[in-house]
């Protein structure tokens, strides 16, 4: 008998599962695709926490999968001795996002571990600074971000704000590993919980105190203040949680043409104008766009369901239509109008330093050369841009002062150790109000910039692989490019390749290997002629290998040229 249907079996005949879980179990009787994808593993508690589909099965996300995931964290918390500063939990709109939390939060309490869990949803960046502003161990929020609506996941931080990193990831993995019998996963009432004061609500006050925290990073006010009544803002939540902060924030701000677009206003798990609640695709933009157009609005903003992410539409003053902004243009956009207008009043820190991902732009490297601001490396995904953040803090060598990421994250400040799409929204609107003052537009700010810098354009493209046999496709196309390394991608010729499994960056010219500073992680990056470059990745949280790439050209038109070209020759690696 296959595994899969051994574990199928088991569940059905176990009476730990319910009845409702008993009818999903039989309902998928017969589809044996469905059945093996449901079981052919252990939904893997990782570095990023959980994510998956919601359903049954023990590749999916349910009570049980979550359950087995929360006991694990509330052991190695008890373990630690540490169960008296308790746990944030924060939730999204997704569907059993609220059920999923509640019950986090009990199986803690049943542990002995406090909770503070918010009384409705709200982004993700707020539960990362919950947990630094209430002093707590830990943290989870309930999101898939911005996966389609079938999915929903659970990640989890540590008492910086940040999720888990080295070896607390691993330390947490083994715990939750160690539990093969979903009976010994402890559960209380809420009014027990509530009785012994484990079971707590966060005050209302954390709102305000969060968007104080924000409102620091303001550099211009006047600038906001002269804009006020020709800037024109267009905003949706995409259905998620962004909606009544950003609203507050930009009211707060003194902005007067706010324009939310009514239709993805209101939180609902199902998004359903959207195919795909996801920001980085344009298509998302479809209802703020026809409001853009209706109001002649400047810029266009968009944040994802757990409002960690920014997407950006900006008006193109001479034709009238919206330029679409990727990661990377928000990213470099951000940084240019940060660092300028801090070394310009004199408030750039000693040894400022930013942060990028080793698939971001290198046009950022170009800024940070120009105002003296040091660059740093991470690997993908925001967590490694904090454990900088904290070597940083640790040393006393740095002050961080921006870092971001080409997946459409960035954090201005500290407040928080996770990407921050408020703050984005804030930096972006006041950006807008200062060039307008100028008479510019954000598009013609990055034109001069492509002209001051370089012609810079970065894409990427993900090669979707779903289920068992897609997890074992990716692998032998990672071995593949691993064991056979290029020796030109494209038109250009491959100086270094930097292999992040083993540590070591190897230059093909001189045969030389260098250690590089970054943690062990499945990644190879190549580092090719004219400052271009390209990466490849299997993702951490979706079934799909990524591949990214970067050129600089001599125009606009001839960087598009050869990205397209360069993602051409990517292309025959994803075959």
């Amino acid at each position: 008998m296959e595994k899969y249907q051994e574990k199928y079996e088991e569940w059905c005949n176990n009476p730990i599962f319910d009845e409702e879980t008993k009818k999903e179990l039989l309902a998928m009787k017969n589809d044996e695709t469905e059945k093996k994808d449901s079981f052919y593993k252990d939904l893997e508690f990782g570095t990023a926490g959980l994510r998956g589909i919601v359903g049954v099965g023990t590749n999916r996300m349910n009570k049980y999968t979550v359950g087995k995931a929360t006991q694990g964290l509330a052991q190695y918390i008890v373990k630690k001795g540490k169960q008296d500063r308790g746990v944030a939990i924060a939730y999204d709109s997704r569907h059993m996002s609220t059920e999923f939390s509640k019950q986090a939060a009990l199986i803690l309490n049943a542990n002995g571990v406090k909770t503070y869990i918010f009384e409705s949803l709200r982004p993700t960046p707020e539960l990362s600074f919950a947990v630094r502003k209430l002093g707590c161990i830990s943290g989870i929020v309930v999101t898939a971000s911005h996966n389609p609506p079938k999915y929903n996941g659970y990640k989890v931080y540590w008492e910086d704000g940040s999720q888990i990193t080295e070896p607390i990831d691993n330390e947490i993995i083994a715990e939750v590993n160690s539990i093969n019998d979903f009976s010994k996963i402890k559960t209380i009432t809420k009014e027990e919980a509530i009785e012994k004061g484990l079971y707590n609500i966060i005050s209302l006050e954390l709102d305000d105190m969060y968007l104080d925290e924000l409102q620091k990073n303001t550099l211009n006010p006047e600038d906001i203040k002269k804009a006020t009544d020709d800037l024109k803002i267009v905003y949706t939540p995409l259905h998620g949680t962004g909606g009544k902060l950003v609203k507050k924030l930009l009211e707060r701000q003194g902005y007067k043409n706010v324009y939310i677009v009514k239709e993805q206003e209101e939180p609902n798990g199902d998004f359903p104008t959207v195919s795909y609640p996801n920001p980085e695709d344009p298509k998302a933009f479809e209802y703020a766009i026809k409001l853009a157009k209706e109001v002649g609005a400047d810029i266009v903003l968009a944040n994802d369901p757990d409002a960690d992410r920014i997407g950006l539409q900006v008006k193109d003053s001479k034709t009238g239509e919206y330029v679409v902004f990727n990661g990377n243009m928000i990213g470099l956009t951000i940084a240019e109008y940060l660092i300028s207008q801090k070394k310009e009043k004199g408030m750039l820190p000693k040894n400022p330093a930013l942060i990028k991902t080793i698939v971001s732009s290198n046009m950022t490297d170009r800024i940070c050369e120009y105002y003296g601001v040091e660059l740093f490396l991470a690997l993908t995904g925001f967590k490694n841009i904090a454990a900088r953040i904290r070597q940083f803090e640790a040393s006393n060598s740095n002050t961080y002062i921006m870092g971001y990421e080409e997946s459409y994250g960035c954090l201005i400040g500290t407040h928080a150790r996770d990407k921050d799409g408020l703050i984005a929204v804030m930096m972006l609107c006041e950006i807008a109000a200062y060039y307008k003052n100028r008479g510019l537009t954000l598009w013609d700010v990055i034109q001069k910039m492509y002209e001051k810098y370089g012609y810079y354009k970065e894409d990427q493209i993900s090669v979707v692989l779903e289920g068992a046999d897609g997890a074992v496709k990716i692998q032998e196309m990672m071995k593949n490019m691993r064991n056979n390394p290029p020796e030109k991608l494209g038109k250009y010729k491959v100086l270094k390749i930097m292999d992040c499994s083993s540590g070591i960056e190897k230059d093909i010219m001189t045969g030389e290997e260098m250690k590089i500073d970054l943690p062990k992680s499945n990644v190879l990056r190549y580092t090719l002629e004219n400052d271009c470059w390209c990466a490849v990745r299997p993702s951490g949280t979706e079934p799909k290998i990524k591949f990214y790439m970067g050129v600089k050209g001599d125009s606009l038109e001839g960087a598009e040229k050869d990205l397209k070209d360069l993602i051409e020759a990517m292309r025959e690696y994803t075959k």
